[in-house]
């Protein structure tokens, strides 16, 4: 999930921290992405290959099958252009979140299928800054309504700053095993919200999310790089019960958190 979710270079590490505890305003020429319609996007060729090759695992995590993915690279590339096309900007609120969302994750899944057999998408070396040298995230990867985008810009620069929504986090997938899932359906702005809330869910109750042990809590990277994102570290624990099944939103309340993890493993089969 991008620049602020790569390990910061020592000395620099508490700026990168710090700038990522509150939603990011987004630059004027990012911020004219804002949705000012009632327009819509067709999803189905996306949702068809996501539903063939995100294979859940029956314990709450989502596996890709990238080989699968690599031999129907043509109908990917070909829906990421189709997205391309579209003006964003003509859409309503809730299908541009889904397209910005579908798009972020449809270039993400093509980069991997396309480097695919690696270990992680930060070995995958498209080009950065002097300080994020290795991973996709700075790459100019994506051009819409003729503006030249990164990963990160659609991240940090459109979702966040222009949805400013904290449940954004569990749409938008890394290919990393501590990342949310890869949901098995194209978001659309029918399901957007209740998707969004199911795959929140499926993290937090899942050990890579919140792991509770001995009355500890050890949490995601997630909640601390974007902790201004859920509110502030004070209020993430009332986020996690919110989402949380009853068992486990009992063991949250008794428990402090102790510390953050991020296993970046690609999230292959």
């Amino acid at each position: 999930m991008q620049s602020d979710r790569r390990l910061f270079v020592l000395g620099l590490a508490s700026l990168g921290a710090a700038s990522a505890l509150a939603p990011v305003p987004a630059s004027s020429a990012l911020a004219g992405f804002r949705p000012r319609g009632q327009g819509g996007v067709d999803h189905s060729a996306y949702d068809a290959l996501l539903r063939a090759y995100v294979k859940p695992d029956g314990q709450g995590y989502n596996r890709v099958d990238y080989p699968g993915v690599k031999a129907q690279i043509a109908a990917l590339r070909a829906y990421i252009v189709d997205l391309q096309s579209v003006d964003p900007v003509g859409l309503s609120v809730d299908e541009a979140h889904a397209y910005w969302i579908n798009l972020y994750n449809a270039r993400t899944l093509e980069v991997v299928a396309d480097a695919y057999p690696v270990k992680s998408i930060k070995s995958i070396n498209l080009g950065g800054s002097f300080l994020f040298g290795s991973g996709p995230w700075k790459a100019k990867l994506i051009r819409v309504n003729g503006v030249e985008l990164s990963l990160d810009d659609v991240e940090h620069e459109i979702v966040r700053a222009l949805f400013n929504d904290p449940m954004s986090h569990y749409g938008l997938n890394c290919a990393s095993y501590s990342c949310p899932n890869l949901a098995t359906r194209a978001y659309t702005g029918a399901n957007i919200n209740a998707l969004l809330r199911q795959t929140g869910m499926d993290y937090v109750n899942h050990p890579r999310g919140v792991s509770v042990n001995n009355n500890r809590i050890t949490a995601s990277k997630i909640y601390s790089w974007y902790a201004g994102d859920f509110g502030g570290r004070g209020n993430l624990k009332a986020h996690w019960t919110g989402l949380a099944s009853p068992q486990k939103a009992a063991l949250i309340g008794e428990a402090r958190i102790s510390g953050y993890e991020y296993d970046w493993s690609i999230n292959a089969l």
